[in-house]
């Protein structure tokens, strides 16, 4: 039986998207009443780690314990992925004893591997290429920010900074829900043109936009929602003088930037963010800032994915059916007691 990873939204139908959004909508309804839903009850999660994170490590490992399933954290260095054992024996292994698999790693190449041998659902929790959780935890904040009188396709979001890997995912994700997306950057960092061949596909597809320019203020002029991200990753230290001075201060999102967009406009960051270099703190601690409900709905975001992707193949036996296997065990063990 084929299982479904979620590796990157452009796997993905629109609706299903909109089905996972709703899906994370609902729990965190549940949640702020109280009443998290039981629904991975004794479910297990591996949480494989080539680099750290604050934000992936804690929503996924809180987001299936208020599940009512449990997660393994396995930190970098601790397992033998792609060193002492193969990835695709890793991979079989671990399917084996877990019933879902989130895993961030360095390479894209290391998640498509692994998933192509997973036998349980697998999650991609960052790679260099693109990180899809975090955008779904994006789109579902636009959601709750939206403003009044607005729908998703009627939304512009613009992407201030160098093309990371939040940049592609954000940006397909946008085009694939028919969003207008404009990136602004020096034309150096701008998004490359296979990102682009993508996004005007999806829009193609979805009625939605994309614009690259080298102008900010243009950019924002009519942004819903500005995002910004680290102007450099894991592996472009010796570019960081370079890359600064491309950056600043023109693209450094401040409150004089955010003036130029519409009042409504929010400021959004999947953080962690490199306060005074990207963006000020002014603006990421001003009124416009939204980026601590942003962090916060990572949390729910998880919690909507390890439910769309698991909860459907959890096994519910009958009650009989557990009283019978636990009686059948217990009078078996009862022949050892003293």
């Amino acid at each position: 039986m084929s299982v479904k990873h979620f590796i990157d939204t452009q796997d993905f139908s629109k609706q299903e998207i909109l089905d996972i959004i709703e899906t994370t909508r609902l729990i965190k309804e549940a949640d702020k009443q109280g009443c998290t839903p039981k629904l991975l009850k004794d479910a297990s999660l591996a949480m494989i780690f080539e680099e750290p994170s604050t934000r992936t490590r804690v929503s996924f490992e809180v987001a299936m314990s208020e599940l009512g399933g449990h997660a393994l954290y396995l930190k970098p260095g601790e397992i033998h992925l792609g060193v002492r054992e193969s990835i695709g024996d890793t991979a079989q292994v671990l399917s084996r004893m877990c019933d879902v698999i989130m895993i961030r790693a360095l390479l894209h190449k290391t998640v498509t591997d692994f998933a192509s041998y997973a036998t349980v659902p697998v999650l991609n929790g960052l790679t260099d290429f693109n990180h899809p959780t975090q955008v779904i935890c994006d789109v579902f904040t636009m959601v709750e920010h939206m403003p009044a009188g607005k729908s998703l396709s009627d939304l512009n979001v613009t992407f201030v900074g160098d093309a990371t890997n939040v940049l592609s995912s954000l940006m397909f994700i946008c085009t694939q829900l028919g969003m207008n997306f404009t990136h602004a950057a020096p034309k150096k960092y701008q998004a490359p043109a296979a990102w682009m061949k993508i996004a005007e596909a999806n829009c193609k597809a979805s009625g939605g936009t994309v614009t690259l320019t080298e102008d900010p203020i243009a950019a924002v002029k009519k942004a819903d929602f500005i995002y910004t991200d680290l102007w450099w990753w894991v592996g472009q230290e010796a570019e960081i003088p370079e890359r600064s001075a491309a950056f600043m201060p023109t693209y450094q999102v401040t409150t004089e930037l955010l003036k130029k967009a519409p009042a409504a406009c929010k400021l959004m960051h999947c953080l962690p963010a490199s306060r005074g270099v990207e963006a000020t703190d002014e603006a990421l601690d001003s009124p416009q800032s939204i980026i601590f409900d942003q962090a916060e709905n990572r949390l729910h975001a998880e919690k909507g994915l390890l439910v769309y992707f698991v909860a459907k193949n959890m096994k519910r036996p009958s009650q009989e059916l557990q009283a019978f296997h636990r009686g059948r065990i217990e009078n078996f063990v009862e022949k050892f007691a003293a």
